[in-house]
């Protein structure tokens, strides 16, 4: 059995986001939107690491570059028909975009689902721009796998706030009856 190596997956999902048009920093800009509401203090720095740390994912690797191939392989006309023309044309009640998509937001809890899914019915940021690029390529799958990539890291943040919120030093807290209380 062969085996591919994590940074080879790693390097090839950011490699094909670049060679598709995406930037980190434009996912970073997404995220950002999506969290400065709840974050005052969160900083673009903070966002891009984020996109980066969801980008060693292999549920994110995977689903990039199955869906960046599909898209290649519909820009070339190589898919059989009717998937051709569903994907090329991005057709309203194909599903399956979103699916995997939605799929690799999974492991990062119902934050990052509800996320993707407004990101999905919003289009905000690069994403539009993917979603409207008719005639300049077909972005079928990956307006959606920048959607989701988005939504974990935006998750991703959320989750690490609480968890800092919730967190008191030693010298800060006191153990009484069973409940920590602030001094």
């Amino acid at each position: 059995m062969k085996y591919v190596h994590s940074q080879v997956v790693t390097e090839a999902a950011k490699k094909a986001l670049f060679e598709r048009g995406v930037s980190l920093e434009e996912i970073a800009k997404i995220v950002f939107e999506m969290q400065i509401p709840y974050n005052e203090g969160l900083t673009m720095e903070e966002c891009l690491d984020s996109v980066e740390k969801v980008l060693l994912k292999r549920e994110i690797q995977h689903a990039i570059l199955v869906g960046v191939e599909l898209d290649r392989l519909a820009e070339e006309k190589k898919l059989s028909e009717p998937l051709q023309t569903i994907v090329e044309s991005d057709e309203g009640l194909f599903g399956v975009d979103e699916t995997i998509a939605f799929g690799a937001a999974l492991g990062y809890g119902t934050i990052a689902v509800t996320t993707f899914g407004h990101l999905d019915k919003n289009k905000i940021g690069i994403i539009k721009d993917l979603d409207t690029k008719m005639g300049k390529g077909v972005h079928t799958f990956l307006d959606d796998m920048v959607a989701a990539i988005a939504a974990t890291a935006a998750s991703r943040l959320a989750h690490r706030l609480r968890d800092l919120e919730e967190a008191l030093p030693e010298e800060e807290a006191l153990i009484k009856e069973g409940e920590v209380v602030a001094k």
